[in-house]
């Protein structure tokens, strides 16, 4: 793993100081956006944030990406400090031309779950441990994670990295996506309520 790039992005909600990241095993490049000082490294708000096409570029609602994103971007910009991870693991690690076969799936009456499994991929490939590498890289210690997922708390420890929190990030459902959410929910394990937060 090698920082190739550093810039500026002005947005409409501040300027960021990015990062961007090559992995030497596969060529992939993510990219962090820090707001305000690292400093210490402490009680820092994160998001880490799975590369979706769909919901983060083309503005489809049959997910909640960009909300997610959105809003994790909101919270950082609101408190003056934080990372946003934008990890290149497009539809939960199995690729953009897969994760588009699996929607074509969905669109027949299977759910995310049953579509990738129908398609012979794992349910989730992402793995976290470049994300780990790249946030103790730019001085993360102990971090407030932002993320209604809990396995990505699990994926993020033991890489010297501290969780202190688990932030939720609640956007509203929609008439597309409901379903999307709900199947997070039973079969994936995410939490969707402020009560959840803590662990």
């Amino acid at each position: 793993l090698h920082r190739i790039a550093e810039f500026q992005l002005p947005t409409e909600i501040g300027t960021w100081r990015g990062f961007a990241y090559e992995n030497s095993v596969d060529n992939n490049t993510h990219v962090a956006l820090v707001m305000g000082e690292i400093g210490d490294g402490k009680n820092l708000l994160v998001r880490v944030h799975s590369e979706c096409l769909t919901g983060d570029a083309l503005h489809s609602i049959r997910c909640d990406c960009a909300a997610q994103r959105d809003g994790a971007l909101a919270m950082i910009a609101q408190e003056g400090r934080g990372v946003l991870l934008y990890l290149h693991q497009e539809g939960r690690g199995i690729g953009l031309a897969n994760k588009l076969r699996a929607y074509e799936l969905q669109d027949s009456g299977m759910d995310t779950v049953e579509a990738n499994l129908a398609l012979g991929l794992p349910v989730d490939k992402r793995d976290y441990g470049i994300g780990s590498q790249i946030l103790f890289e730019l001085g993360v210690r102990e971090m407030r994670v932002m993320t209604n997922n809990p396995k990505k708390i699990f994926g993020l420890e033991g890489y010297g990295l501290k969780i202190i929190d688990r932030v939720p990030i609640l956007t509203p459902p929609t008439a597309f996506n409901s379903g999307y959410i709900e199947t997070k929910r039973s079969k994936l394990g995410h939490l969707f309520s402020a009560e959840a937060a803590t662990r």
